[in-house]
């Protein structure tokens, strides 16, 4: 499709998400680079690359719309490359990890181990260790968690820092993936949390306030609004009852990008506004100087980041075209719809070095293993390809390569690059 402006030229109208990036002699630019000349510079496809502008400038644009008085919390579990990990840590106020691995990356950084965050089920005693001896607050998924806790820092001698994670008693409506509500294996259910604050406050911890995470992937302001508003309550209700000071409330994340042409983003400035008055009329008279904390993963760095594959295959086969790649599943599992999609919808794709040419041709982008599920595009309107030309797709700065099973069918490892 084509658009006219008032100055009688012509562009092709591109999806929001790809009309975030620069464009040069009709090419996608990452960075200061044409795609073309990224590639030369990487030495192989597929790859993923980031670009530390668009980061910089969405960290901005939470500044711009939340309220000074809440931290941002960075969930390296969305990308954890550590490259894009350095460059968020000197933008953000604290660093969430979910392993020991992510850990070993956020302390690396700039970052005080005392603002970052250890959060997720199953935490090994190795882990615990490690993270008892580092300083990081452990955000506590269990009874269980806490009697190792417990165990390792008597032996230690080192006083533990920790967090309840909250499993709430309400549900998100909405939300791509749930994480509060219900059974969970993810916290410690709302009900049972006095019982687990009167355990801590027989020991000597450093005990700092309550993590309440109820969903992720949401495209509902209201929706985000009103799981923000129940957070609080519930939050203030444990502090009530509480035998120590709350210092610390997580509200979580659950902001969502649009993947998909009928998505529509968020209204930051309106989940701002609701953070504001929750955080003047309601925390602050309750928690006084207690440090609040968003906590954002994909929001971050999903629409940041594009992943690269080249053509090395064109095929009609009885009147459908096929676009054959050199990557696939195996590096981005998620636009292949295998990452939680009940029924498979297209990433924004394009053709990075024809992005201003008009679309000509519907054709099927798959990859290069052999199986039908390995589709990163299907039935995709794009320009006439041919065998080099570089496929690009969208939304790919957050749960691509982490989140994708790299060792099926034992092809090599894309490189990732931060520009």
């Amino acid at each position: 499709m084509t658009i006219r402006n008032d100055a009688g030229e012509t562009h092709v109208a591109l999806h929001p998400s790809i009309a975030r990036f620069r464009r040069q002699a009709g090419c996608l630019m990452l960075g200061d680079y044409t795609l073309p000349r990224l590639a030369a510079r990487v030495g192989m496809t597929p790859f993923f690359a980031y670009d530390r502008s668009l980061l910089t400038a969405r960290i901005a644009e939470l500044r711009s719309s939340l309220p000074s008085g809440i931290a941002l919390s960075y969930a390296i579990k969305a990308n954890p490359m550590p490259a894009v990990v350095q460059h968020l840590s000197g933008l953000v106020d604290a660093l969430d990890v979910a392993s020991a691995m992510e850990m070993r990356t956020a302390l690396d950084t700039t970052m005080p181990a005392s603002r970052i965050s250890f959060a997720g089920p199953g935490k090994t005693e190795a882990e615990l260790t490690q993270a008892i001896a580092a300083g990081v607050t452990i955000e506590l998924e269990s009874p269980t968690e806490a009697r190792r806790i417990l165990e390792i820092s008597t032996r230690m001698s080192i006083r533990p820092r920790v967090a309840v994670r909250v499993n709430p008693d309400f549900e998100v409506k909405g939300s791509g993936m749930r994480l509060g509500g219900g059974s969970q294996q993810f916290g410690v259910d709302a009900e049972k949390v006095p019982a687990l604050l009167q355990t801590l406050a027989a020991n000597d911890v450093e005990f700092l306030g309550f993590h309440i995470f109820a969903g992720s992937q949401n495209l509902r302001t209201e929706i985000l609004c009103d799981a923000q508003r129940k957070t609080v309550a519930l939050a203030l209700k444990l502090a009530d009852g509480s035998p120590l000071p709350v210092r610390y409330l997580n509200l979580g994340g659950g902001l969502g990008i649009p993947y998909f042409p009928r998505d529509l983003p968020i209204d930051l400035p309106a989940i701002g506004a609701n953070l504001y008055e929750l955080l003047a009329d309601v925390i602050k008279p309750k928690l006084g100087d207690a440090r609040v904390v968003i906590e954002l993963g994909r929001y971050i760095v999903g629409e940041c980041g594009v992943y690269v594959t080249r053509v090395i295959d064109k095929k009609e086969s009885r009147g459908r075209t096929f676009l054959i790649v050199d990557g696939g599943l195996h590096h981005q599992l998620a636009a292949s719809g295998n990452f939680g999609q009940v029924i498979r919808r297209n990433y924004p794709v394009a053709i990075g070095n024809r992005i201003d040419e008009e679309t000509t041709e519907a054709a099927n982008v798959v990859g290069c293993l052999c199986t039908p599920l390995d589709v990163l595009g299907d039935n995709v309107s794009l320009p006439t390809a041919e065998i080099g030309d570089l496929v690009v797709v969208f939304q790919a700065g957050a749960y691509g390569l982490t989140a994708s099973p790299t060792a099926f069918l034992s092809h090599p490892i894309p490189a990732e690059v931060l520009v």
